[in-house]
């Protein structure tokens, strides 16, 4: 069993590591990682520059190869170069901060499955909601159970989706359970605060705050602030049935068309 691993915190990220100590025995583990911080930046690629790599930390002391590309670029080039032939999972994290809801759209951290998703690959991206004193003990530990699982096929094995799971940042013993979820819907509220430079000049700083639009009991947003590990199947599709079948009714009913 061949598993690359990657994230957005940068290969020097603890949660990489405690990724990666997390799976290790479970397959053969290789890891492929931005240089640095790449958060929040989606499923961006690197089309009109080089991607440099370099085994991190040394050549002699070798823990993953560092890219100066972006998460979903690490995929293309770990599944393409890292074996020399293609990895049977990809995952990701542990990220520090949570990609419930809406920010799974923005997350490096999910992009990463996502982008292996894309290739055919079976996935996961795991994430600790908390941006401050992580339980990195927790995490590993529910990491390790929840790659179990996948690797042994008992929550399927489907290649065009990846799992985002979401660990509460709470002591192993009081996490209250894991439910398996959906995407809950939710939106950034924000606003940007102008500020100036030593010199004058003026900049804008981001702030803001998750609005949740969803408390229904199956979201990940309500599973992680319950205290349960939230696991929630990411497709590829992102078609909006409703509004599909609503237009080609529409079409049907008002003759509209071209002429």
């Amino acid at each position: 069993m061949k598993i690359l691993l990657s994230n957005d915190d940068g290969i020097a990220a603890k949660g990489l590591r405690v990724l990666k100590e997390a799976v290790e025995g479970l397959g053969e583990v290789r890891v492929v990682a931005p240089d640095g911080e790449r958060s929040a930046i989606g499923m961006a690629i690197t089309l009109t520059k080089a991607l440099r790599a370099k085994r991190w930390p040394s050549a002699e002391e070798e823990f993953g190869l560092a890219l100066s590309g972006t998460p979903a670029d690490c995929v293309k080039v770990g599944t393409s170069e890292a074996f020399g032939e293609r990895p049977d999972w990809v995952f990701s994290g542990v990220n520090l901060g949570p990609n419930t809801g809406v920010s799974a759209l923005y997350s490096g951290t999910v992009a990463v499955a996502t982008e292996a998703a894309v290739a055919g690959i079976p996935s996961a991206a795991f994430s600790l909601d908390t941006f401050t004193d992580p339980r990195w003990d927790t995490a590993e530990r529910v990491t390790r159970l929840v790659a179990g699982w996948l690797l042994e096929g008992r929550l399927g094995t489907e290649s065009d989706t990846c799992w985002n799971v979401n660990i509460p940042n709470l002591p192993w013993e009081e996490l209250k359970g894991v439910r398996v979820t959906r995407m809950g819907a939710s939106r950034f509220l924000e606003h940007y605060e102008e500020r100036k430079d030593p010199w004058g000049n003026p900049y804008y700083w981001m702030q803001g705050e998750l609005i949740e639009l969803d408390s229904a009991e199956d979201t990940d947003l309500r599973a992680v602030r319950e205290g349960y590990v939230s696991l929630t199947p990411l497709g590829l599709d992102r078609t909006a049935e409703g509004a599909r079948r609503r237009g080609v009714e529409a079409l049907a009913r008002e003759g509209l068309g071209l002429g």
